[in-house]
């Protein structure tokens, strides 16, 4: 099941990079996210975190692994539990906007269910739209505050 979204910001590639290669941002821009710690590395390629969400209501926890790290152009990362393998993956284009420079990221989550949780996965289906554009609004909002924070 993938769920994929765009955002569009006027604001410069390296910064928009550098924000969302810090999984630990997700604190900031994913309404679904209790807390993200980086548990290992630098944030680059084979760096862990371990995020916990919130998912219908109930708190799950995935541990991640940084297995993509191109600067100014893709992060991915591979995150599991016992029921869900997740394959986070955004990349990064420079773009114009009515500002001027610009960046679009597109997102692109895919989860793929296991055992029980496979059986009832179609169902998930409107729940994770809904997550997916809850995160593209709060991708949307904290980009456009980059660089205005007091």
């Amino acid at each position: 099941m993938d769920i994929v979204r765009s955002v569009t910001v006027a604001q410069p590639l390296d910064t928009v990079f550098a924000y969302l290669s810090d999984f630990t941002t997700t604190n900031e821009w994913d309404p679904g996210t209790v807390r993200t710690e980086r548990v290992s590395g630098d944030g680059g390629l084979g760096s862990r975190y371990h995020n916990v969400s919130k998912f219908l209501g109930r708190e799950t926890e995935l541990d991640y692994l940084v297995i993509e790290h191109v600067p100014g152009e893709r992060f991915a990362l591979r995150g599991e539990n016992a029921t869900v393998v997740a394959n986070d993956t955004m990349t990064f284009m420079r773009s114009h906007t009515a500002e001027g420079e610009g960046t679009t990221v597109t997102y692109h989550a895919a989860f793929e269910f296991k055992g029980v949780a496979k059986l009832i996965a179609p169902l998930l289906a409107p729940a994770l739209k809904k997550l997916g554009d809850e995160a593209e609004a709060g991708m949307q909002d904290a980009l456009g505050r980059l660089g205005r924070q007091e």
